[in-house]
Formats: C-alpha cells, structure tokens, sequence
C-alpha cells in the first residue's frame, strides 16, 4: 500500500501523509525558509536557527530529547535548504507518539536562549570552516556565485563566518516568531501513518500559534555566460560548468532529469566515460540538476590536476556539443531511464528519503504526489523530449564556468569564448 493524501487543517496549514507499510514511522515539520530568503545582516541565520531549536526547549533540555527520541528506537533532525528548513523525528511505528510529541516541542516552543545560541555558534563556525576546506563540496557554493550573481540564490545554506558570528539570540527568536507560523508551515509523515491521526496533531500543535509573515521571493533573472576564477592553495583543482535550466514544477523536468543522467550520471555516462575513462583527465565528473520553486539549473563538476583543467573543459564542451547536435545513441534513453528509476525505487525504501522528497516536493511545487508519479514520468519521456531541452539548456551563450585552484596564467586569465561550446 502506498497512498498520499493532501488535507488542511482549520488554520489552512498543509498536512499530506503518504502510508506505507513501513515498520517505521516519520513526521516532519517543513518551514518554508531558506537561505535565500535572508537578507545579508542575517545571512546564515536559518542554518543557525536549526541547530539552536535542539540545544532545549521549555519542556525538555537536549539530553532529554536525546534520551527519548533514542529509548523509543529512533532518530531525529532536521535540514536547511535554500527554500526550505526542516525538522523530523522517526522511530518505530509502536513509539510513534513520542517522534510527534518531540517535534513539535522543538518546532513550537524552543528556548533560544543567548547561552545555547553561543554554544551553538560554535559548532556551526566549525561546519563553516569545514565545509570551506572540502573543495569538492565548496566548488558548489563558488558555481551558485557565478550563476546567480547577486541573487539570493547565492547565498550558501551555511552563511559566512564573520555574519554568523555577530547573530543574537533576539536575531533568532524574531526570524522564528516572523517565519515559523502560517502560512509557510507544512506537515508531513510517512510510514505507518494515518490523515486522521496527523492532522490531529498538526491542529493540535501548530494551529494555535498566531499568523507570521509570509515569505515573499523575487525571481532571478536568467542572464547570460559568465567566468569566475577562485584561488585556492593546493595542485587538485574543481571546476563546474552548466547552464540555468527549470523550476521544479517545469513541465520538461523529467526530460532533463534524464539528459542530465546521459551527460554525467554512473559509470557508462558520457562525460565520465570521455573524460576519465577515455582521456584519464580528471578524478571525479558528474552532473547534477538543483531545481528550486522558481528557476533551477544544470551543472558538471569536476576534479582534475591543475595541468588538465583546461584540456577537460574543452572535453566536457565536446561532449554537450555532440548530443545536442547529434542527438542519442541507440539503447541510452532506455539505460538512463532505469538507472534514475532504480536510484528511485532504492531511496524509497528509507522512510527518512520519503519524508525528505516529500518536503521538498511540496514546499517548492505545492503538490503532494506519490513517487510512483516520477516513475511514470520518467516512463513518458521521449528521444525528442530530451533533444529539446538539450537545444534549449546547452547553449554557448548561458555558459558559465567556476574554477578553484591554484591561480596560473591560464586559468586566471580564461574566457568563456575560448571554450568551444
């Protein structure tokens, strides 16, 4: 059984459960708050409030929520995206009660003191430096910079150090009083789970509290190509390349899920088998599509030695310039489409994947279906769906390319013209 049901509660606040026949049972709280919905006196502030809100609440200290949420067989956190924060508990089916008595608590009436959030700073400072020392991680961040410019879509889900460090607890407790209300609030669960059940206690929970302000975006524009280099120390050098591309809600968003899978996906995908395999020029290649609730975008990213950075952007361009101007090969439509399907049908068998999917879905969509839909998605994409958004996406003049390694002449000193796209 699998069935998924959108409802309100009486505040208008969304409650969509998806049933399974899961041992285990998931609930979640998605607030729809990101990093691209901070101004730059805050930036990071959405991050930081996600690690605060388990530092304690007025019910319970963190130990004790550990302690709980561990005795019934579970688990629980929360992400940050740049759309959407998150929140969720999952255990056993039979404890279920104590994963929705705990989110909620850390979701409706977290301490925020200045004591937990200076604690907290400290641990988030130290993701901070980490994150910025995992070039492969980093290169993401550096790539959104040059595609976005200037856009909140630049902003990095974990803020800058010296930005996060000045954050308050009043900060905090006035970006949640203003964001963690309806009606950007949604209610999720999966697994063992029954409407009636869950918006019993969505209403119970979260319809009291008063409205907040409702976030508000603009969208970006989608200028044209662009080249930014960043310096690093080190030999190894990181590179992305790609394209704006669609929203989620798109109607050709399976069509270039499955162009992206072709171009960048596995093994017998066309970049990694030119690129490593063919040529030896770099260590990792992929692509990978990000796609927000109103603009998305379609990326390559690589690893190479600095002395074959140039030779694999020229490669990888081959490679966008070959499908879009000869189209597909026989028998590799039919292989991407198993291998998305199959990456799919695996995540699926993890409640916390479900809950995750089902949050982004329908924060960024405002619609709540089964993953089944995807699959049949997937099943209806056409050779000519995938050559039209190969002719729309790859285009010379959207190109934009983010290097980070060491500052050479040639690197420093690239221009988008010298890539033959």
């Amino acid at each position: 059984m699998n069935k998924v049901s959108l409802e309100f509660t009486g505040a208008g606040i969304p409650v969509v459960t998806e049933r399974t026949e899961a041992i285990s049972t998931g609930f979640l709280v998605a607030v729809g708050t990101g990093s691209r919905d901070e101004s730059k006196r805050i930036g990071g502030i959405s991050h930081l409030l996600e690690h605060v809100l388990f530092r304690g609440t007025k019910n319970r200290t963190s130990l004790q929520i550990a302690k709980e949420m561990e005795s019934a067989g579970g688990e629980m956190n929360a992400f940050t995206s740049k759309e959407v924060t998150a929140y969720y508990g999952i255990t056993l089916k039979d404890t279920a009660k104590v994963a929705k008595d705990l989110v909620a608590d850390i979701c409706v009436s977290p301490l925020i003191s200045e004591k937990d959030v200076e604690m907290e700073k400290k641990i988030v400072l130290q993701e901070i430096s980490m994150w910025e020392n995992d070039p492969e991680s980093y290169i993401h961040k550096l790539f959104a910079e040059t595609l976005w410019k200037g856009h909140e879509l630049s902003n990095g889900e974990a803020g800058e150090a010296d930005i996060v460090s000045a954050l308050r607890s009043a900060d905090l407790r006035e970006y949640f009083d203003e964001r963690y209300r309806n009606p950007n609030l949604a209610v999720i669960a999966c697994g063992s789970v029954t409407p009636k059940d869950v918006m019993r206690w969505a209403e119970k929970n979260f319809d009291p509290a008063s409205a907040g302000m409702k976030v508000m975006r603009k969208p970006p524009e989608r200028t044209g190509s662009a080249y930014r280099f960043y310096p690093r120390k080190g030999d190894h050098t990181y590179t992305g390349m790609g394209f704006h591309a669609y929203p989620a809600d798109h109607p050709d968003r399976s069509a270039l899920r499955m162009l992206t899978a072709i171009l960048g996906a596995g093994m017998s995908s066309r970049l990694f088998q030119r690129i490593r395999e063919e040529q030896a020029l770099v260590y990792s290649v992929f692509t990978t599509i990000d796609q927000n609730s109103d603009a998305g975008s379609m990326v390559t990213y690589m690893s190479s030695t600095e002395e074959n950075v140039m030779t694999a952007i020229n490669s990888a361009a081959d490679v966008l310039r070959e499908i879009r101007g000869e189209g597909l090969v026989k028998g590799e439509l039919d292989r991407a489409r198993n291998l998305l399907k199959g990456a799919t049908v695996r995540r699926m068998e993890s409640t916390r994947s479900r809950l995750h999917r089902m949050a982004m879905s329908f924060m960024v969509t405002g619609k709540a279906v089964p993953f089944t839909d995807d699959l049949d998605e997937l099943d209806n994409v056409t050779e000519e769906d995938v050559m039209r958004v190969a002719r729309d996406v790859i285009d010379a003049k959207k190109l934009n390319i983010a290097v980070y390694g060491k500052r050479t002449k040639e690197m420093s000193g690239l221009t988008i013209d010298q890539v033959d796209l």
